[in-house]
C-alpha cells in the first residue's frame, strides 16, 4: 500500500484504490486478527489506524456494515482498548449471521454490537449490504413470448407473503436506449428458503416469473440501428445489420428496502441452454448466459448460415451462405486463425467455401468458432440454421462441425467420443444410455465423483453403437451393491488403453431430454446435460422440506433436538461408525456380538447417504429376529435416537450438536491407536485463543463414559490428545478379534472368493495415510508394472486408499483398488505382506503374526509437518524404505525380512497389542452390556 500511495494517485484512482482494498484483503484481515488474540489485534490496529484515518470519509460511509463499524472503531479508539478488549471479536462473530437486521420506521439497521455507543447512522444498511440473491430455474417461449422465473430476495429480509414486496425485471440495452420492464409477479415458492443460508430467514415467496414481447426490444434496436446506420453513411461506408445485446437486471423492493442487481444464477441442466426464437426475415431473439452466469437477452440478425460440410480428399470444406448482397471477396476467420475462401456471388447473397486442411486440424488441441470476413463488412459469426451437424473420423481422432448454446458454428479436431443419442429410465431404476462411438476394442463406462470414486460399467458394442445399462442406486461392489453417493458424476470412457474421453450429448436430443428427478429408496438421481452438452448424474437425498437448509438444520438443533432430550430414555442402543459411512470396525464386531447373545434391547444404526444396509440376526446367521433400524443421518430420527437411546458406541466424534445426557453411556471405541499426532498434540490446538476445533474436543470428551483402548500406550497418547479423565478399558480392540479366530481361515476364503482372488496367491496390502500437505494427490509412488515383473506371477496388490486422501490411480490389471471395501479387517485377513507408513492399520495388523514393510519415503518431512508418535526407526517391525524399489526387493525376499525383524515384531506386538486376543468384544460387552 505504501508503495502504490507514494506514486501518487489522483483522488478518483485513490478512493477506487482505499475502496478495494478495505473492503476487500485488509477487511479479511481484519476478520482473522480480531480472533487471533490481543497481540494480532494490537498489531493490526497500530499499522492499519494511521492509513484508515487518511481514507475519505464517503469510502469508508459506503463498505459493508460490519467493516464500516470496525474502521470507525480503528479510527476512534485507542489501541489499548480495541487489542485488549473484546469488541472487535465480538462484531466478527455477530456479522457472520447476515440475518442480523431490524427496521426502524423505514429503513433497514444492522443488529450488532455496540449500539449504545456509536452513532445510529454507522448501522444503516447501504448497497453494499443489501445483496439480491437470484436464481433463474427456467427459461422459455410461450406462445411468442419470454418467460423467465425463479427466484430472488435481499439477503436476510424474510419474504412471507405478497404484502411490501415486489420485484421488477428490467432489460438495458447499450448507452442511451430507454430500457424494458418485465411484467413481474411475485410466486410461491418455499425451495427459495429451503436452500437458503440464513437460519432464521423465509423466504416462501421470493419467487417471480416475468414474461416479454420481443416487440420492446425489435423497435428500440431499429431505432439505434437507424442512429448507427446514418453515421456509417455520413462516414461513407455501406450498412450493416448489427446485434444489440440486453443485460437482465432485477429490482427488489422488500418491506421498505430497495436494491438491485444482475440477473444471475442457472439452474443446473435445460435452464442452461434456453432456445432462441426465430422472428423471420433471419432475425433472432436469443437469452443467454455470459462466462460469470449473468443472464441477457440478444437481438440478432443471421449474416452468415452454413449451408453444408463435406470431406475432400485431405480437406474439409465447409459451405456457407451469406444472405443479401453480394461478395467476391473476402475471407474466413477459425478461432485467430484467419484462412482464404472462396466468395461466390448467387441470387439472393453470397456463398463462401472454407478450405480447412485436415493435417491443421488434427494437429490443433482446441478447435473455435468459425467466422466470415467480407471485405468492407465487419466479421459475421457462421450460424448453425437448419443445415445439420457433422462428425468426421479421421483415424483415431474425429473433425467436427457443431453448434454450441448459441447456435454458432465451432470446428475443432480431437479424439473420438462418445455421443450419447437416447437415454431412458425404467421403472427399476435402470437408466439406459444409447449412442456412438466408432472407437476400437472394448471400453466401459466411467463415472467419477469429485472425491475420486470410480465406478466403470462395460460398453456392449455393435459396430460403432453402444448400449450401458446402470443402475445408480445399486452399484456393484464387491459382489454386493450400494448406491451413488451424493454428488455430481462425471461421465467417460476408458478405453483399452487406459485413456479417459469425455461422453456428450448429441445436440439433437437436448431438447427432449429427461432431466426430471427419479427418486428411488429415498435418493434422488438426475440426467443432466450441463454446461450445454455435457452429460453428468447428479445424486441426493430425499430430504423432507423440513430438514432442508440452514433454517431447517436451526429448528432441528434449536428446537426439536432439546425438546427429544427432556423425555424418557429408550432401552435402544444407537452404532455410529465413520459419521454413518460405514459398517466396520470394532462398532461392528460390538453389534455382532450383542446379536448372537440375542441382545433383547433396540439396535439402531446410523446411516449416512446409503452408505451400507446394516444385517439383522438371519443374515449373520444368528437365526431369526427382528433386524436393526436404520436412520438417515442428519435425519429428524437421528436427533430424536441420539437424544433418547440409554447407549452410543461410536468410534469417532459424534455430531457437534450432541450433548451426553447424565442417564446416557457413550462408548468410544476410537478407530486405531495413533502413531501421527491428533487432538491437543496438534499444533494449531495450542495457540491463544483456542481454536473452534479445540472447544468442540473438550465439549465431545466431556459427554464420553467409557473410552476403549488397545494398550497401556494407547491408553497415555488418547488420554493426553483428548483430555480425557474419565474411564479406561484397555480391552484391544472388538474389530481385530476375526484376526485370530478359530475359524479365521474359513473367513479369509469367503473375503478372497468375493474379491476374484485364487486361493494360492499371494496378497500384499497397501494402505497408506493421508497426508495433510497433499491431500489431492492420486498418485502412487508403488512401481506396481516393476513389482509384477519382478516378483512373478502369483502375487495380488491391493491398493487401499485414505479416506481423506484423493481416491488412488491404479492400472487396471496391475492391482485392485479396495478403498471402498466395507470393513479393512476384511482385507487384513487374507493379506500376506502389508505395506504401509504411519497408518494405525499396523497395530491391527500385528494380530496376524505377518509380515510389515514400512514404506515411508517421506519420513522428515511428514515427522515436522504433523508429528508422530512412534519412533518408527527404533521399533517399527519391519524395514523402513525410502523408495519404491527397495520396496519391491523387499517383497521378493520377504522371508529373510520377516526373519530379521522377528524380535522387533515380537517387542512390538507385546507394547502395542497385548490384548488383541480375540476376546476383545466379549469383555467390552461384559463390561458395559450386561446386567
Amino acid at each position: 500500500m505504501a508503495a502504490v500511495l507514494a506514486d501518487g494517485l489522483k483522488p478518483a484512482e485513490r478512493r477506487r484504490f482505499d475502496a478495494d482494498a478495505l473492503a476487500g484483503p485488509l477487511g479479511s484481515r481484519l476478520e482473522i486478527a480480531a480472533k487471533r488474540g490481543a497481540a494480532r489485534r494490537r498489531e493490526f490496529v497500530t499499522l492499519l489506524k494511521p492509513y484508515v484515518t487518511g481514507v475519505d470519509a464517503k469510502v469508508k460511509r459506503d463498505l459493508p456494515v460490519a467493516r464500516r463499524i470496525a474502521f470507525h472503531l480503528i479510527e476512534h479508539r485507542g489501541i489499548d482498548a480495541l487489542a485488549d478488549g473484546d469488541e472487535l471479536q465480538r462484531l466478527v462473530t455477530a456479522a457472520a449471521e447476515p440475518s442480523r437486521r431490524v427496521r426502524k420506521s423505514l429503513r433497514w439497521y444492522a443488529d450488532l454490537p455496540l449500539q449504545d455507543e456509536l452513532p445510529e447512522t454507522l448501522y444503516r444498511l447501504r448497497a453494499a449490504d443489501l445483496i439480491p440473491v437470484t436464481q433463474v430455474e427456467d427459461i422459455s417461449w410461450s406462445g411468442g413470448r419470454l418467460r423467465v422465473s425463479g427466484h430472488a430476495y435481499l439477503a436476510g429480509l424474510s419474504v412471507r407473503s405478497r404484502r411490501f414486496n415486489r420485484a421488477t425485471v428490467v432489460l438495458r440495452g447499450p448507452r442511451w436506449l430507454p430500457p424494458v420492464r418485465l411484467r413481474t409477479r411475485r410466486t410461491f415458492h418455499p425451495e427459495a428458503t429451503h436452500g437458503a443460508e440464513e437460519a432464521g430467514c423465509n423466504y416462501d415467496w421470493s419467487g417471480f416469473t416475468a414474461e416479454m414481447s420481443p416487440w420492446p426490444l425489435r423497435w428500440r434496436s431499429a431505432v439505434r440501428a437507424a442512429v448507427r446506420g446514418g453515421k456509417r453513411l455520413l462516414r461513407r461506408r455501406a450498412t450493416v445489420q448489427d446485434t444489440t445485446t440486453w443485460r437482465t437486471e432485477i429490482v427488489i423492493w422488500s418491506r421498505g428496502a430497495r436494491a438491485g442487481g444482475l440477473l444471475r444464477g442457472p439452474s443446473t441442466g435445460r435452464t442452461e441452454r434456453p432456445a432462441g426464437l426465430d422472428l423471420g426475415r433471419g432475425w433472432w431473439i436469443r437469452p443467454v448466459w455470459t462466462s460469470d452466469r449473468a443472464l441477457q437477452v440478444v437481438l440478432q440478425p443471421t449474416r452468415a448460415e452454413l449451408a453444408g460440410v463435406r470431406l475432400d480428399g485431405e480437406r474439409l470444406e465447409v459451405e456457407v451462405f451469406l444472405p443479401g448482397k453480394g461478395f467476391t471477396r473476402g475471407q474466413a476467420r477459425l478461432d485467430g486463425h484467419r484462412i482464404a475462401a472462396d466468395f461466390t456471388p448467387v441470387e439472393g447473397g453470397t456463398t463462401v467455401v472454407v478450405p480447412l486442411a485436415t493435417d491443421s486440424l488434427l494437429q490443433e488441441r482446441d478447435g473455435g468458432r468459425l467466422w466470415i470476413e467480407p471485405k468492407g463488412d465487419p466479421a459475421a459469426s457462421v450460424m448453425i440454421g437448419k443445415a445439420q451437424e457433422s462428425r468426421t473420423v479421421v483415424g483415431d481422432r474425429e473433425i467436427t462441425v457443431l453448434r454450441d448454446r448459441r447456435d454458432r458454428v465451432s470446428v475443432s479436431a480431437h479424439r473420438i467420443r462418445p455421443v450419447i443419442t437416447a437415454a431412458t429410465w425404467d421403472e427399476r431404476g435402470v437408466l439406459t444410455l444409447e449412442g456412438s462411438y466408432p472407437g476400437s476394442g472394448e471400453a466401459a463406462l466411467t463415472l467419477k465423483h469429485r472425491s475420486g470414486l470410480i465406478h466403470a460399467v462395460p460398453l456392449e458394442r455393435e459396430g460403432s453403437r453402444f448400449t450401458v445399462g446402470l443402475a445408480p442406486a445399486a452399484m456393484p461392489r464387491f459382489g454386493d451393491t450400494a448406491p451413488l453417493s451424493s454428488g455430481t458424476w462425471s461421465m467417460a470412457v476408458r478405453d483399452a488403453a487406459g485413456q479417459i474421453v469425455p461422453f456428450r450429448v448429441d445436440h439433437a436430443i437436448l431438447d427432449g431430454l429427461d432431466e426430471d428427478t427419479k427418486i428411488r429408496d429415498g435418493r434422488e438421481y438426475r440426467l443432466i446435460s450441463t454446461r450445454f452438452d455435457i452429460p453428468v448424474l447428479s445424486v441426493a437425498e430425499h430430504l423432507p422440506d423440513d430438514e432442508k437448509g440452514a433454517g431447517g438444520l436451526f429448528a432441528l438443533r434449536r428446537h426439536f433436538y432439546p425438546a427429544e432430550r427432556t423425555r424418557e430414555l429408550n432401552d435402544a442402543t444407537v452404532y455410529v461408525a465413520y459419521d454413518g459411512r460405514q459398517y466396520e470396525g470394532s462398532v461392528r464386531a460390538i453389534y455382532e456380538e450383542r446379536v448372537r447373545r440375542g441382545d433383547a434391547g433396540e439396535h439402531i444404526w446410523v446411516v449416512k447417504d446409503g452408505a451400507f444396509v446394516p444385517p439383522g440376526p438371519a443374515e449373520l446367521g444368528f437365526g431369526a429376529g427382528a433386524g436393526p433400524t436404520v436412520v438417515r443421518a442428519g435425519s429428524r430420527e437421528h436427533y430424536a435416537v441420539l437424544a433418547r437411546s440409554r447407549y452410543v458406541v461410536t468410534n469417532g466424534f459424534l455430531p457437534p450438536w450432541f450433548r451426553s445426557r447424565e442417564d446416557q453411556v457413550v462408548v468410544q471405541t476410537w478407530h486405531g491407536t495413533p502413531v501421527k499426532r491428533l487432538g491437543n498434540d496438534l499444533p494449531h490446538m495450542s495457540r491463544d485463543p483456542k481454536p473452534p476445533a479445540w472447544h468442540r474436543q473438550a465439549v465431545e470428551v466431556r459427554g464420553w463414559d467409557l473410552l476403549v483402548t488397545q494398550s497401556p500406550w494407547a491408553t497415555r497418547v488418547l488420554r493426553k490428545a483428548f483430555g480425557y479423565q474419565g474411564e479406561v478399558l484397555e480391552s484391544g480392540y472388538p474389530r481385530n478379534d476375526v484376526l485370530v479366530a478359530p475359524d479365521r481361515d474359513e473367513l479369509a476364503s469367503a473375503v478372497r472368493a468375493r474379491l476374484g482372488i485364487a486361493e494360492g496367491a499371494k496378497v500384499v496390502l497397501y494402505a497408506p495415510t493421508y497426508r495433510d500437505y497433499d491431500r489431492k494427490n492420486a498418485s502412487i509412488r508403488l512401481d506396481l508394472a516393476e513389482a509384477h515383473r519382478v516378483l512373478g506371477p502369483g502375487h495380488e496388490f491391493l491398493i487401499r486408499g485414505h479416506s481423506m486422501q484423493a481416491a488412488p490411480n491404479v492400472r487396471a490389471g496391475l492391482g485392485r483398488d479396495v478403498t471402498t471395501y466395507p470393513d479393512i479387517t476384511d482385507l487384513l485377513l487374507i493379506t500376506d505382506v502389508l505395506i504401509t507408513d504411519y497408518s494405525s492399520v499396523m497395530f491391527d495388523f500385528a494380530a496376524t503374526g505377518r509380515p510389515m514393510l514400512f514404506f515411508t519415503y517421506d519420513l522428515q518431512r511428514y515427522a515436522s509437518k504433523r508429528g508422530v508418535y512412534l519412533d518408527l526407526a527404533a521399533e517399527a517391525p519391519g524395514p523402513l524404505l525410502s523408495t519404491g524399489a527397495e520396496v519391491i526387493q523387499a517383497l521378493r525376499s520377504i522371508d529373510e525380512v520377516a526373519a530379521t525383524h522377528a524380535e522387533k515384531y515380537d517387542l512390538f506386538q507385546r507394547t502395542y497389542a497385548p490384548r488383541d486376543d480375540g476376546k476383545a468384544t466379549a469383555r467390552l460387552v461384559d463390561r458395559v452390556f450386561s446386567t
